[in-house]
């Protein structure tokens, strides 16, 4: 018995659709996604604002015989990302300060403070960064009068030997004593002396050039993944996107610990050979360092300030098989202890701080203003406990 097919073919027939819709459907298709990442991508560059100038228009970044150092009498302003406006104001010795450093008033305590960019305050207006925060703190506690010349400076500047490079400048204030402030970063770049050759600025240069340079860097990627991860990592989506995911604790230290570029080696309990290596040159500049701090007869004070992932690993009080973020701490210990400085821990106070990463930019990872005024009270805290005699205090404060 035979079957009529007829009609099955011409329903067929019917439903096939026509060569144009397989063209229009993916072109609507790929419209739509575009549409999508054009208008969040233009919601990030609202959110997410970058100014053209920035604090490095302020700095000389191509001295080798000082590092990074700033412009005497120069002020630009910086807004990236989630930062608010900020202006950096460099006096005549080339410091961010809104005044020249002056003779020393009788009956005061002058620390000059050495760094990099946390103790430099970046990304933070002057009335909120350490350099403003810490002395008024310290005579608040203490009764003294007590005044604090910022001579940090952020980038390659503040490393290790660029702070023994300078450190004529810091002696030559006059202090009662000289404050260290370290941070992970610092070791890793601590001979490090100016920008890495081919890096690329987020601003300044020409549109096609910053393009053609992050092109290269894509194609020269190791995997396709890399290649799109270099060239997403350029957008204000993936700014937008991690600093809304880095509010997750947990997100954002798995991310951390995968990301060799943010400095896991800081905060494992068995660095590698290089960093050892690292730890090796901070040693040697710590070395020269207090050498000149104890004969001039002036204190040498050093502290670690934690960075981002290191302070949620302290406060949570776990941390996976192989990470100690108390490690560095002590191995610094050991450096400016050894050569004859103080070491004041503030590490073991972010325990008692329920998620102190807030007080980072979750995608810069620099200390926000809440994060410097944090920083400053564990800092007077730890000098006026005994750390430094000339700074107990007063009985009538």
């Amino acid at each position: 018995m035979s079957q009529d097919h007829s009609g099955k073919q011409e329903t067929m027939t019917d439903a096939r659709l026509p060569r144009r819709d397989w063209f229009l459907l993916p072109m609507t298709g790929l419209l739509t996604i575009g549409l999508l990442a054009g208008s969040t991508e233009l919601t990030a560059r609202r959110v997410f604002t970058f100014t053209k100038t920035e604090a490095e228009d302020c700095m000389v970044l191509t001295d080798p015989s000082t590092g990074t150092r700033g412009i005497p009498g120069c002020d630009c302003w910086e807004k990236k990302g989630e930062s608010q406006l900020v202006e950096y104001r460099f006096n005549s010795s080339g410091y961010r300060a809104d005044s020249d450093f002056g003779a020393k008033p009788p009956g005061t305590y002058r620390i000059v403070m050495v760094g990099s960019s946390y103790a430099f305050g970046m990304r933070v207006p002057m009335n909120e960064a350490l350099a403003t925060l810490l002395p008024a703190e310290l005579s608040k506690q203490t009764g003294h009068k007590v005044e604090l010349f910022d001579e940090a400076m952020a980038g390659m500047g503040g490393g290790p030997h660029s702070v023994a490079l300078r450190f004529n400048d810091a002696l030559a204030a006059k202090p009662d004593m000289i404050l260290w402030m370290l941070t992970p970063w610092d070791i890793q770049q601590g001979a490090a002396m100016m920008p890495a050759k081919g890096q690329v600025p987020l601003v300044g240069g020409s549109f096609i050039s910053r393009a053609w340079s992050r092109v290269r860097k894509a194609v020269t990627a190791s995997s396709s993944k890399d290649a799109i991860d270099e060239i997403l990592s350029y957008t204000r989506t993936a700014t937008l996107l991690r600093h809304y995911l880095y509010q997750s604790q947990s997100l954002y230290l798995n991310s951390s610990l995968g990301a060799a570029a943010l400095g896991p080696q800081a905060l494992v309990a068995e660095p590698s050979a290089e960093y050892e290596s690292q730890l090796r040159d901070c040693d040697t500049n710590a070395a020269e360092i207090e050498a000149r701090a104890s004969a001039a007869g002036v204190p040498l004070v050093a502290v670690l300030v934690p960075n981002r992932a290191q302070a949620a690993m302290i406060s949570i009080g776990t941390w996976p098989n192989g990470y100690d973020p108390f490690q560095l701490g002590r191995s610094l210990r050991a450096i400016v202890v050894g050569h004859g400085g103080i070491y004041i821990d503030i590490l073991p106070d972010f325990r008692t701080v329920p998620d102190p990463e807030r007080y980072y930019y979750a995608v810069d990872g620099h200390l926000d203003p809440g994060g410097n005024a944090l920083v400053s009270q564990m800092v007077a805290k730890a000098l006026i406990s005994g750390a430094v005699a000339a700074l107990h205090p007063s009985p009538n404060p």
